[in-house]
Order: C-alpha cells, then sequence, then structure tokens
C-alpha cells in the first residue's frame, strides 16, 4: 500500500525524553550508498560547545552498501532500492544484535526548499502561556501545506512582543501582541513518498524524515556557530546541499542535483575509463587545485576495452586536474548563487563549513575560499561514540546527523492531529505500540 501523508506532513517523531535512554536507528538513503545505524542514547549534561545535545550516542550497529536504484536523491528503481536497504539494515541488526522495525530517513533529492511565515495575535496584556505559543505557530504555518509538496520541518526562529523582535522564549512575558517567525522546509510530496515505500517494502517503519542538510549542520556544526551565523555544504555523490544556521537555528535548506559522482563521470569520460577506475582515481589523486608537481606526476589509466590485457593509458596529473577543477568550481558557484538568491548570504557570517565525502578531494577547502567565502573548514560528525574508524569521515555526517535530531525535535511544532508521532526508539513494534496506548489511556 502507498504510504500517505496527513495533510502534507511526512511522519514525525516524538521528543525524546531528557532524561531517558533509549535504543534509535537511523537509515540514510544517498545515491551512492545507504547506511544504517543502531545507537544508544544515554542521557548526559548538555557541554559548552554542543549545550543543545541532551543525550550522548555509543554506535551499536552499522551497516553501509552501494547505492542502487537512486539518482539525484531519488528513488528511480524501486527494487533496486529495497535491496539496497535490505543488505543495509541486515549488516546493523547483525553486528547490533537487534531486530530494527522502525527507522528515521533522509531526504535529499525532491527540490527541497524553504519558506518562512509571519503571524501576529492578541494577548491583551498578560502572561504569554503554552496555549498562546501554540495560537501564534499555528497561524503563522496556516498556508504552510501547498499541493504537491510535504512538509519535513517547521521550526519557529523568533518570536516578538509588542513589536520587539529577537525575544528568544517569550512564556511567561507581559504583552498585547505576540508574533512569530516560522521556517517551514518541504519537498516534493512523490519523492518522499517514493523514499517511504522503499523502507516499507523492507517491512520496516518510518519515524521521521529528516531533511539532509539539517541532518548534516546538526552532526558537525558547534553552538556558536550556529548562533554566530554559518553555511554547512554537504557534498554528496549524487546531490550537495545547503543549510543556513543562525540564532542557533536553521533557517534555509536547500539542494542541487550535482555532487561527486558529476566529478568521477568527467574522469571516466575524459581518460576513457571505466566508471569504478575513475572513482579510485579521483580518490586516490583527485584534486581541484594546481600543483608544481602535477607535471612531474603519472597516473596510471585502465583502459576501457574488451581486452584486459591491454596496455593502461599514462597521463600527467595535471590532465586531471583539468577536468576536475571545472566540475568543482561549477558546484560551488551554484551554492554561492543560490546562498546569495535565499537571502541569508550576510547570516551566514562568511563562515562555511564543508563535510559530505566529496569534502574530502584535496583543494577543495582552497576552491571554496576563493569562490565562497574566506573562512572555511572541513566539518566531521561530533559528540558521537563507538564508530569505527571509516565512519568517522564527512562521508556520513548526515548519517551521525540522523541520531542527533531525536534530541532536537521538540523544537518543531506542527498542529494537533496532523502528523503522526512516533517514539524514537528504532524498535517500535506491535507490542511496544500497545504497551504505550496502555500506559497512555489509563
Amino acid at each position: 500500500m502507498s504510504p500517505t501523508f496527513r495533510n502534507g506532513i511526512t511522519p514525525k517523531l516524538r521528543p525524546l525524553s531528557a532524561r531517558k535512554s533509549a535504543i534509535l536507528s537511523v537509515l540514510d538513503i544517498g545515491t551512492t550508498k545507504v547506511a544504517c545505524l543502531v545507537a544508544r542514547l544515554e542521557p548526559v549534561e548538555p557541554s559548552r560547545e554542543l549545550a543543545g545535545r541532551t543525550h550522548s550516542c555509543r554506535v551499536l550497529g552499522i551497516g553501509h552498501q552501494r547505492s542502487r536504484g537512486l539518482k539525484g536523491g531519488v528513488v528511480i528503481d524501486l527494487d533496486e532500492a529495497e535491496r539496497s536497504i535490505r543488505l543495509a539494515v541486515d549488516a546493523a541488526e547483525r553486528m547490533a544484535g537487534v531486530q530494527i522495525e522502525s527507522v528515521i530517513v533522509n531526504m535529499t533529492g525532491g527540490r527541497l526548499g524553504s519558506q518562512h511565515f509571519t503571524a501576529q495575535i492578541a494577548i491583551n496584556g498578560r502572561g504569554v502561556s503554552d496555549s498562546d505559543l501554540g495560537r501564534v505557530m499555528e497561524a503563522a504555518t496556516a498556508s504552510s501545506i501547498m499541493p504537491g509538496r510535504s512538509v519535513l520541518h517547521s521550526l519557529p526562529t523568533g518570536y516578538a512582543l509588542d513589536g520587539a523582535s529577537g525575544v528568544r522564549d517569550p512564556k511567561g512575558m507581559i504583552g498585547d501582541k505576540l508574533g512569530a517567525d516560522m521556517h517551514v522546509v518541504s519537498g516534493d510530496t512523490a519523492a518522499a513518498r517514493n523514499i517511504l515505500l522503499a523502507v516499507e517494502r523492507c517491512h520496516l517503519g518510518v519515524e521521521a524524515m529528516v531533511a539532509t542538510p539539517y541532518a548534516s549542520g546538526l552532526s558537525v556544526l558547534i553552538d556558536d556557530e550556529a548562533e554566530m551565523g554559518v553555511a554547512c555544504i554537504d557534498l554528496g555523490g549524487g546531490t550537495t546541499s545547503l543549510s543556513v544556521f543562525a540564532g542557533g537555528a536553521l533557517v534555509h535548506a536547500d539542494a542541487i542535483a550535482v555532487g561527486g559522482h558529476h566529478v568521477t563521470m568527467d574522469i571516466a569520460r575524459g581518460l576513457n575509463a571505466r566508471v569504478g577506475d575513475a572513482e579510485r582515481i579521483k580518490c586516490l589523486s583527485g584534486s581541484c587545485i594546481d600543483s608544481m608537481s602535477d607535471d612531474r606526476e603519472i597516473i596510471c589509466v585502465p583502459q576501457v576495452g574488451e581486452d584486459d590485457r591491454e596496455a593502461a593509458n599514462h597521463v600527467a596529473r595535471t590532465q586531471l586536474t583539468r577536468i576536475v577543477k571545472p566540475r568543482v568550481e561549477e558546484i560551488l558557484e551554484l551554492i554561492r548563487d543560490r546562498l546569495k538568491a535565499s537571502g541569508y548570504a550576510s547570516e551566514a557570517g562568511r563562515r562555511l563549513v564543508l563535510t559530505g565525502g566529496a569534502s574530502q578531494l584535496t583543494g577543495l577547502p582552497e576552491l571554496a575560499r576563493r569562490i565562497i567565502s574566506k573562512q572555511v573548514r572541513i566539518g566531521r560528525p561530533v559528540g558521537v561514540h563507538g564508530l569505527p574508524e571509516s565512519a568517522k569521515s564527512p562521508a556520513f555526517a548526515a548519517t551521525l546527523g540522523l541520531l542527533v535530531y531525536p534530541q532536537v525535535a521538540g523544537l518543531e511544532h506542527f498542529e494537533a492531529g496532523r502528523a503522526s508521532a512516533h517514539l524514537g526508539t528504532g524498535t517500535d513494534g506491535y507490542f511496544s505500540r500497545v504497551g504505550r496506548w496502555l500506559k497512555d489511556s489509563f
């Protein structure tokens, strides 16, 4: 049965209690890899750098497979996508020793976009209550549902009291008029439904769907960066996504369907190599900046042909750089233009964090400094323990950000009855749902 969204809202996660531990399962469905993680979340005291996190994450199981059946973050072959998901989930289950019944998934394709809404209500000189906050946020999101689009996130970015903006928490404050600004992230409904369908065909429930740029930012940014203003660029295989944080909140999200795989295909065409060989050459020798020694360094390129014994071609590294650099420049220029068009270039504070698998390309930070911003760093996941060395790289930023998301899910607002809420346990099966119903009802 095709998955449906209630009133245009994707499945939503019930906020995780700051005093309770939980077992969580997440699934990162990307264009080049599918990764599944099982982790235990334990309550901790907030740290200075990660004040927004209420739990520590310890990975119990991990599984990742080459992604098939996706292009640009969108499902194009349901059977192949299902097979990749099954293999990744099975590996994570075996390592963790648990049976996964539900997961938190991400969404990168489907033309992710941001919209901002503002509303104001009268409170007539009394203190702001929880019901007042609910009323003003419902008024701000009343027009957020659009045909063909599904809401992934609905985040309050600020409040105003009697015209004074910049109020973080107006609860209890006295005034006559309360205003709220809401940031809504949405994607194409068809793309979201096909991702959910691929997951549900593996007999897994979906507890929540998270925009990939949001997950990446949660994973690699520290609180001071999110407060001062920063842009986070996740360079994946088939897509490159952008998130902007300011004032401690996500204020913009976007994505383009160009990524590291396009660099690989350019190398394969330019050097007449197999795609697998082109990927290896990119990872080992690829660079997007010129070097004095490039002319002297020779790269062996196995040729495409029926006879594997055919002599390999040898090219100077400078020829490889001439292929890689224009494509990377194109990606960075597209992101720069999207950032300017969003109106949040100033909020980014000239700080840029690069993450994702393709961010490890040699010379990328230097090129980003020239094209986008002077202050650039490579972002790696922070605050997650128990990871193998291979998963501590920027390539797993979005995957690990899905583990952080339940800790901030309570910041989002959705009208009562517009979305179903699930517990972020990763094992939300029939008996646990019955037990929860009995607890809530009696």
